[in-house]
């Protein structure tokens, strides 16, 4: 089991990007035009590092639902190797079987 600070820190970090999404994709936006004039640019840029740092997604931490284990991690299925080796063997998941040669 992970820390509980580092789950609940990560957890604060999503709720930050969901919330900064839209004006980060914006300025993201404004800052990439190459038509633009370069101060404006240079302004969208300052506006961007002005933003609080765990609203960037490159912060997240993908994290096992069940134990918060940060390695081993199956994107699809949001758990980790472990979580999901033990729901397989307690019979959770359908279809998944212990292999066996």
């Amino acid at each position: 089991m992970a820390k509980r600070s580092a789950i609940e820190r990560n957890k604060k970090r999503r709720k930050l990007v969901a919330k900064n999404a839209t004006r980060r994709a914006a300025m993201k936006e404004v800052a990439r035009n190459r038509e633009l004039a370069p101060e404006e640019r240079f302004a969208a840029n300052l506006k961007l590092a002005k933003l609080p740092r765990n609203s960037s997604p490159v912060r997240v931490r993908n994290r096992c639902e069940l134990t918060g284990r940060p390695r081993g991690y199956y994107r699809k299925l949001r758990i980790s190797r472990i979580g999901l080796r033990e729901l397989a063997s307690a019979g959770h998941i359908p279809g998944m079987v212990k292999s066996s040669w």
